[in-house]
């Protein structure tokens, strides 16, 4: 551990110093050509080498940068909200450890008309029902999505290849604070993933790229505390993933019920098969378990109900130009593993023909897009997604939500490798239970600078 600070220390300090040499990733990293600095805590790179012993040191210099690059193009995830790849990474000669840091500047623009939207992304949950003369237009700029990420990779001979990742953004807080947030903090190695990262029963990749911070309402990405497996065979066609999570419960009391501390995690797994030269199609299989615990007021004792979950979720390249993205979840008491009902109050409700008894909430959701790649830097994308709560013996209130629906259609631009902007428009709405419709249309600028 003292000789990895002492690494980091190193790094800092001999970026910009004599000792720090840098180089350009060579044709084999394609794409990807991060600067990489080399950095030796002795200061042994300014000794005048000459002939042999020169043309050795080189050779060491160029094969740490190979190392390093491969590296992060091999740890890298790719997916809905996931970082780019770093734009300089710090390694040691021998590339037992290397270090980076990354991020972008984000600024979206909105305009809000014949409706609005009750929240700095676009959540047909909060659409107002009914509408009035307050909730028909609205303007807003937000630039809390933008980014800050570290990441460390480490060669243990125990444990092999170690990710350490940790990012963030300023959505800590109430609308416009610009608080800072932990999104994710975890550490990977031998296939286990421990800390916060994205719940496992997300499909990164299964949701197209939209303007919008939420994306379509029957997707699932929330973060969680996670501990992990996951595991590739078949010739990496197969993929098996389990863990155990905290939970995260909302639910609606009465006079008969009260909230208690939960006593179970949340148990997600899924299965994928991938295909393709580079496995960029996939299917995934997804579920998840849930004990659901509150305290029963009127008897002293404390119960639980179940919750479940199952998805099916994927993407698919079609030819050169298109990708389809998609997923399929319908659950009982799984609120945080919708877009649209997180923090709802859905998971479970009172039973309305008998208030003294709780009852989860069936619940279900699509979301369907197509992406088409006009050039390496256009593509536009559409899609359709909506979310349903279905009666369980009877509705609580006439206003509980219902349904919503999530209509976009977006273009995105590469002004250069590391600047995009990008237009979006969305149309939404939310149903109640007494069949009232409130509906909302949004028009989403997007420019987006990546360091």
């Amino acid at each position: 551990m003292k000789k990895t600070f002492q690494l980091l220390i190193a790094t800092l300090l001999l970026a910009t110093s004599a000792t720090a040499q840098r180089y350009r990733g060579n044709a084999r990293s394609e794409k990807y050509a991060p600067t990489v600095y080399l950095v030796s805590a002795r200061e042994v790179d300014t000794v005048y080498e000459c002939c042999g012993a020169a043309q050795r040191l080189a050779a060491m210099n160029q094969a740490a940068v190979d190392n390093a690059i491969n590296d992060y193009m091999e740890t890298h995830r790719t997916g809905f909200q996931q970082a780019e790849k770093p734009q300089f990474v710090f390694t040691t000669r021998n590339n037992r450890f290397s270090f980076s840091l990354g991020g972008s500047i984000a600024l979206r623009g909105s305009y809000d008309f014949k409706g609005v939207v009750n929240n700095t992304d676009f959540v047909p949950y909060d659409i107002p029902v009914p509408g009035n003369y307050d909730t028909r237009q609205k303007i807003s700029m937000d630039a809390s999505t933008s980014r800050l990420f570290m990441k460390a990779i480490a060669h243990s001979g125990a444990l092999g290849r170690v990710v350490i990742f940790i990012d963030a953004d300023f959505r800590g807080g109430a609308p416009g604070s610009y608080t800072p947030r932990l999104r994710s903090a975890y550490v990977s190695a031998l296939g286990f993933t421990l800390g916060r990262d994205v719940t496992t029963f997300c499909d990164l990749q299964a949701a197209p790229t939209t303007i919008d911070f939420q994306g379509p309402n029957a997707y699932n990405f929330n973060f969680a505390t996670v501990a992990r497996y996951e595991v590739d065979f078949a010739r990496d066609h197969m993929r098996f993933g389990v863990a155990c999570e905290l939970p995260n419960v909302s639910g609606t009391y009465n006079d008969y019920f009260a909230p208690i501390p939960q006593r179970m995690p949340d148990f997600p797994m899924y299965l994928q098969y991938a295909w393709g030269a580079d496995r960029s199609s996939h299917i995934r299989a997804t579920g998840v378990i849930r004990n659901l615990y509150m305290h029963n007021l009127r008897t002293g004792n404390n119960t639980s109900r179940l919750g479940w979950g199952a998805q099916l979720s994927g993407t698919i390249r079609m030819g050169r130009p298109f990708r389809l993205f998609f997923n399929g979840v319908y659950g009982e008491g799984i609120t945080p593993y919708i877009q649209d009902l997180t923090g709802s109050g859905l998971d479970f409700a009172p039973d309305p023909e008998n208030p003294a008894k709780m009852q989860t909430m069936p619940m279900w959701g699509w979301q369907a897009a197509l992406q088409i790649n006009l050039s390496k830097r256009l593509f536009v994308t559409g899609g359709y997604s909506t979310v349903h709560v279905e009666n369980e013996n009877g509705y609580i209130s006439a206003n509980e939500y219902s349904q919503g629906q999530y209509i976009f259609g977006n273009i995105f631009y590469a002004l250069t490798p590391r600047c995009r902007i990008a237009a979006e428009y969305l149309r939404g709405s939310r149903e109640n239970m007494d069949g009232i419709e409130g509906t909302a249309n949004r028009m989403n600028l997007l420019v987006q600078y990546n360091f």
